[in-house]
C-alpha cells in the first residue's frame, strides 16, 4: 500500500507581503524536499501586486509542478497567482473577481507620480499574464478588471482562468 503525501500550501485572506512570504517559503521548502506536485489552495479576494509577483516568482522557481485549487473567492492579484500554476481548478461555488487592487499612495507629488507609474506597469504585467493564459486580448482583460467583473466557477472555466471545476 502506498502512502499518499500531501504537499499543500494555503493562501487565505488578503494576499499581502506577509502572506506571500509565508507561502513562498512553504513552496520552496516543499520543492527542496521532493518533486511531487504541490497543491496551492487559494481563497483570497484581494491583495497587492507586489505580493502576488513575489509568490509567482517562487512558484516559477520551483521544480515541482504547482497545482492551484481555488475555493471561496479569488480576486485581484490572486488571480495572477492562480494563472501561474501549471494546473488550475476551482470548487463549484468559487467566485472570481477580475479587479485591479486598491492602491494607497503617499508622499510628495513626484513620489506619487513615480509610485503610480510603477503600479501601472505591474498591473499591465498582470493583465499580460492573464491574456496569455486565457487567450484574450490584454485590453479585454483590462476592461473586465476596470468593471470589476465577477465570474462563477463555470464562467471562469469558459473564460479559461481555470482548467477544471470540481
Amino acid at each position: 500500500m502506498s502512502e499518499r503525501t500531501f504537499r499543500r500550501v494555503v493562501v487565505t485572506g488578503r494576499l499581502d507581503d506577509a502572506a506571500a512570504s509565508r507561502a513562498a517559503a512553504e513552496i520552496l521548502t516543499l520543492d527542496a524536499a521532493g518533486d511531487a506536485p504541490i497543491e496551492l489552495v487559494v481563497d483570497s479576494g484581494d491583495g497587492t501586486l507586489e505580493a502576488a509577483f513575489a509568490l509567482i516568482d517562487a512558484m516559477e522557481a520551483a521544480r515541482a509542478p504547482i497545482r492551484a485549487l481555488c475555493r471561496g473567492q479569488v480576486g485581484g492579484p490572486a488571480i495572477a497567482v492562480v494563472a501561474a500554476a501549471q494546473h488550475r481548478r476551482a470548487l463549484p461555488h468559487t467566485r472570481f473577481r477580475l479587479s485591479a487592487p486598491v492602491v494607497r499612495l503617499s508622499g510628495t507629488p513626484a513620489h506619487l507620480v513615480a509610485e503610480s507609474q510603477a503600479q501601472r506597469a505591474l498591473l499591465w504585467r498582470l493583465q499580460g499574464r492573464l491574456a496569455r493564459v486565457t487567450g484574450r486580448a490584454p485590453e479585454d482583460i483590462a476592461d473586465d478588471m476596470r468593471r470589476g467583473r465577477y465570474l462563477d466557477a463555470r464562467e471562469a472555466l469558459d473564460y479559461r482562468l481555470i482548467d477544471a471545476v470540481g
